[in-house]
């Protein structure tokens, strides 16, 4: 592709340039005359139209490029397949399963399984889908069915919008524990050791799980609201669980008791 047109971040400005992705770099146009091996980028995010780059370098160097979504799809595949990740040849079924559901045109494609600093990228010729890492809640070898076949494959569980989504990845077997091994590794930062709660954080948050609304957790595990609160802070601490609303405890004012103690008399004859 040649020289196309897009917006690259300049502090609070969006610099109007254009880019090139030729065999080994990108080239940036004026104002910026900028080149960056492919080699040397280690994480790429999407939000968008918008693509996050980062460089390696003392410090990490970040560019926000915007563009319409066809030149947007074209980076994104040149950069994954070229830049400085972890990256193997794979057949990959992602979405497979969404919120339990089985997704209706999920089929195998043949692409690469690229994992970057904050991410783990499935491409092909026509699909680029990222599950960042921070969201990743499970990743396990299984078997799947595959051409009548019963084969191993890695399956990967995330978050999305609170729903499970699940992925499936499938290579040779000796590639397949390399591979297992390696997002193994790379998600470790977010295990935990098994032993951060006491038997009730536990069931809090196995019941947080289920749906359950915090007054039902009260009333079945006979918590105050202070102790839950306690927990719910715990669980904070360790970045178990995000804040989605607040609960106030209230009394009347003497403004209110006035209201209130009006409204219950009987109307005068």
């Amino acid at each position: 592709m040649p020289e196309v047109p897009v917006k690259v971040q300049d502090g609070d400005q969006w610099i109007n340039t254009k880019i090139e992705a030729i065999e080994d770099r990108i080239k940036f146009s004026e104002p910026f005359n900028l080149e960056i091996p492919y080699k040397s980028i280690i994480d790429l995010s999407e939000k968008k139209t918008t693509l996050f780059l980062t460089v390696k370098g003392t410090p990490e160097a970040t560019y926000r490029i915007a563009s319409v979504e066809k030149i947007i799809l074209y980076l994104k595949r040149k950069i994954i397949i070229n830049c400085g990740a972890y990256r193997i040849k794979a057949y990959f079924m992602s979405p497979a399963i969404r919120g339990g559901v089985l997704v209706t045109d999920a089929i195998w494609e043949k692409g690469a399984i690229a994992v970057v600093k904050t991410g783990i990228w499935f491409v092909s010729q026509t699909k680029q889908v990222c599950v960042p890492l921070p969201e990743v809640t499970a990743i396990e070898i299984t078997k799947r069915e595959v051409q009548n076949k019963r084969l191993d494959v890695i399956k990967i569980e995330h978050l999305e919008n609170q729903d499970v989504v699940t992925s499936f990845v499938l290579c040779p077997m000796s590639t397949l524990q390399v591979l297992f091994n390696f997002l193994r590794d790379a998600t470790k930062t977010y295990d935990m050791k098994g032993d951060e709660l006491d038997s009730v954080g536990s069931q809090v948050s196995m019941l947080v799980y289920s749906g359950m609304d915090t007054k039902a957790i009260e009333n079945m595990l006979n918590l105050t609201p202070k102790e839950i609160e306690d927990i719910y802070d715990k669980l904070l601490s360790l970045g178990m669980i995000d804040v989605v609303l607040k609960r106030r405890e209230v009394q009347l004012t003497p403004k209110g008791v006035r209201y209130i103690s009006e409204a219950v008399k009987p109307p005068t004859q």
